[in-house]
């Protein structure tokens, strides 16, 4: 919202400069974005008129001017401008006049000289060379009765500041000057005057006939009949001014009124081109199948959800939105339909994004506009239409309104305590009661035990008042947010001891960086593709109104969003990329319930992923360059669970190599998965190499194991080899399993502290389908020195159960 200080001072002038009032909005919710001169400084520029005009004799361009500036004195003055003639009212900078900076920055000192060879005695100006507007074409010229020598600053009024407000949605009350001002006057304490017009003579019964057929699309309906009247007025200088200061085009009379009443009291209305509408008007809703070419030139297709104003034959007008091109006023009507009307918001809301344009109008009523003050605002657009463009026979009809269902305002309550309470200041029944007749909110009070109770029927200009908090946020506003101590927080606080069998997030970021990762943060909004291509999830969960096309589910998945990350790094030539998310994925389940923190049927578990593309170490001269494996991951995700032990399965999903796949596991449960990236997605996402991923469950790493005392042993300890020969396809890990088991089972299974498995080898000597495998066990006894026997019992037992379980055969 933009508007003029000195159209805002001539409703509610308050004892403060320009400063404070910016400060004064500013804290009362209004925030004031900027703050801009309407004309950058420059001093000795006056009101001329040009006396006489003669060419100059050395240039067939200048002409030479007779100028009086008011001094008795004419002035000698060459202008080089095409539009300079005898009897015009012009601006003139006299000698010594500092004029705004030009292309170098450097202000414009304005001396006497000669112009080839004729002395100059000022500077005829244009507005451009003001920096008053882009304007080029020639001089600025001035009405018949601007004064000589008046100071063109104080005649133009260009001591004045343009305010751009940033509003919040629900102040839409304040999408007017009028609004404005009602503002500061209930802040500062200063008499507001309302915009008054005189009452226009009816002089004709005309009514255009006008039927609500949708009374959930219009509350009601304001028109007036206007005929005779001169639509190649000009709008007043004034008007101009404040329009063009408030961020308007001028466009011509009839339709800068219609937008100044807008911008004056928040009330947007439409004018029709009266000859051109074709019986009487019919307010409804779209059909499938219309089609309306509009003011700005498109032609859009309207249905049973957009609201229109149509004719026995056509429609003409978007309803609330815009009007039509086919019943536009132009230069030549003489015949109007002025109509302001009170649309209800949910009818608009949405209804202009659909056509992919704002308007002033569809900004205003989506938000609320007054609905109880639609004749008033008809009568003063009357009154400034006969004023500018009224003609001897112009013939006014009277006003036609119909009511069909307006807002039932519900009393909203306001307890005395719970203001307090919310605020943290002690204000009083006599304070709220102030504020509120300062806001212009009607109340009714009554006293109680537990303290004062307002009754507030919001205005019909007001369409944010529905509940307490709103009552309870008028009062602070005017309290004043700055006057709000900033006392600390006086609940009890307790130091809470984190459970010591847990470690938190940022742990395990800590510890991801020390393993080379770099953290990044992705949205949680993704492509439906990477749904389907990375968790084979072919029914995703779809957000109702997407950021952006792209983005248009949530990801029930890391893999998407890490994969990206890779690309756009390889793209920017980064060869070697190592990056981790902690981040929520969204899942269906059905069991879920409302919570806090929860939605129903919707799960939102803590994920932790991470991926590794390119070389496995950064290039140096100690080792040789390889890319990055799965087993280089894999020993990164062993060593952020440890000391607790994962165990690998291997395993399919959709993201991932077949081949080179495998499942996580802790204490029995998978918790998630690691492999390399599927061929397919390298060919799709276009990588030149397969980077390796996991992805794991944040519950399961944060949880660890409480650190218990053993003993450490007085007693040597002892190792022993054992190469077995299997088939290709025993994983190493079900031999592994065989081990612990055979161990357990055992009278000397205490003894057994670890397994390793260090050698794995195919080749010479051994079948096509075989593989040897070699296992180092570290033996050792706590209470008494190993004895060989007990070991050997040991290694043979172990031996014996890989052979019945999985057929092997020691190694020769």
């Amino acid at each position: 919202m933009q508007f003029s200080e000195n159209w805002l001072r001539s409703l509610v002038d308050p004892k403060m400069n320009s400063d404070e009032l910016a400060h004064l909005l500013t804290m009362s919710g209004l925030e004031v974005e900027e703050v801009e001169a309407v004309a950058p400084p420059f001093s000795n520029v006056v009101v001329a008129h040009v006396v006489e005009v003669a060419k100059h004799p050395n240039a067939d361009r200048l002409n030479v001017c007779q100028v009086d500036v008011g001094t008795g004195t004419l002035l000698n003055i060459v202008c080089g401008a095409p539009n300079v003639r005898a009897g015009m009212k012009a601006i003139c900078a006299k000698a010594g006049a500092v004029l705004p900076p030009g292309a170098d920055g450097k202000p414009f000192e304005i001396k006497v000289g000669k112009l080839r060879g004729v002395e100059s005695q000022g500077m005829m100006c244009s507005a451009k060379e003001l920096k008053i507007s882009e304007e080029s074409s020639g001089l600025m010229e001035l009405p018949e009765d601007a004064p000589v020598g008046a100071n063109i600053r104080d005649y133009l009024g260009l001591n004045d500041l343009k305010f751009t407000i940033k509003l919040t949605p629900n102040k839409a009350d304040c999408l007017s000057v009028l609004g404005v001002a009602r503002e500061v006057s209930a802040l500062t304490g200063s008499p507001l005057s309302l915009p008054s017009a005189r009452a226009v003579t009816v002089n004709s019964d005309e009514v255009l006939p006008v039927k609500i057929s949708a009374p959930d699309l219009c509350g009601r309906f304001t028109g007036r009949v206007i005929r005779s009247l001169n639509a190649r007025a000009a709008t007043p200088e004034w008007m101009k001014r404040r329009l063009e200061r408030s961020g308007q085009r001028s466009v011509s009379a009839l339709v800068d009124i219609s937008n100044y009443v807008m911008l004056e009291v928040g009330q947007p209305s439409h004018v029709f081109d009266l000859s051109k509408i074709h019986g009487a008007i019919d307010v409804r809703w779209g059909k499938q199948g219309e089609t309306l070419k509009l003011l700005n030139g498109n032609t859009v297709e309207v249905d049973e959800w957009v609201g229109v104003i149509a004719d026995d034959k056509e429609i003409e007008s978007l309803a609330g939105i815009m009007g039509g091109d086919s019943t536009a006023v132009t230069l030549d009507t003489t015949d109007i339909y002025l109509e302001a009307a009170f649309w209800w918001p949910n009818a608009i809301q949405g209804r202009a994004r659909k056509y992919n344009f704002s308007t002033d109008a569809s900004h205003r009523f989506e938000r609320g506009v007054d609905f109880a003050h639609t004749v008033e605002h008809i009568e003063r657009i009357t009154a400034l239409i006969v004023e500018i463009c009224g003609t001897a026979d112009t013939k006014v009809g009277p006003v036609d309104d119909q009511v069909a269902n307006l807002p039932q305002r519900q009393p909203v309550v306001l307890r005395t305590a719970r203001a307090a309470k919310v605020i943290g200041v002690a204000v009083t029944d006599e304070m709220i009661a102030d504020i509120f007749t300062r806001l212009g909110l009607p109340f009714t009070h009554e006293a109680d035990e537990n303290g004062g109770r307002f009754s507030v029927t919001a205005p019909s200009y007001r369409f944010d008042i529905e509940i307490e908090e709103d009552l309870i946020e008028e009062v602070a506003r005017v309290y004043g947010f700055e006057n709000i101590p900033a006392n600390p927080p006086v609940a009890p606080s307790a130091m809470l001891i984190a459970p010591e069998n847990t470690r938190s997030l940022f742990a395990v970021r800590h510890q991801l960086a020390d393993l080379g990762y770099q953290e990044v943060v992705n949205m949680s909004f993704v492509e439906s593709a990477w749904e389907q291509d990375f968790a084979g999830n072919d029914a995703p969960i779809k957000l109702q109104n997407p950021i952006a096309s792209q983005m248009s589910v949530m990801r029930s998945t890391l893999v998407g969003g890490l994969l990206a990350n890779v690309r756009y790094n390889l793209n920017r030539k980064a060869g070697r990329v190592r990056v981790f998310e902690v981040g929520a994925v969204f899942k269906r389940n059905p069991e879920v319930a409302d919570g806090p923190l929860a939605v129903a049927g919707f799960e939102q578990p803590k994920r932790v992923g991470a991926i590794a593309y390119g070389p496995a170490v950064d290039e140096q001269w100690g080792a040789a360059t390889r890319a990055v494996d799965f087993f280089d991951v894999k020993a990164d995700l062993e060593a952020l669970f440890a000391p607790r032990v994962v165990r690998f399965n291997k395993a399919e999903h959709p993201a991932l190599h077949p081949g080179r796949c495998a499942t996580v596991e802790l204490d029995g449960k998978v918790v998630g998965f690691i492999g390399e990236l599927h061929p397919r997605w390298l060919q799709k996402y276009d990588l030149p190499q397969a980077p390796v991923l996991f992805e794991v469950d944040a519950a399961a790493l944060t949880a660890r194991v409480v650190p218990a005392y053993t003993e450490i042993s007085k007693f040597p300890g002892a190792t022993r080899d054992l190469a077995l020969v299997v088939k290709q396809d025993v994983p190493a890990q079900a031999v592994l399993d065989s081990f612990t088991a055979a161990a357990s089972a055992h009278p000397n299974g205490k003894i057994l502290q670890a397994v390793v498995l260090f050698d794995e080898y195919r080749g010479k000597g051994l079948e096509a389908d075989e593989k040897s495998l070699a296992f180092r066990f570290s033996l050792q006894d706590t209470q008494s020195t190993l004895q060989d026997d007990a070991v050997e019992a040991l290694m043979a037992a172990v031996a014996d159960a890989a052979k019945e379980k999985h057929s092997a055969k020691l190694r020769g």
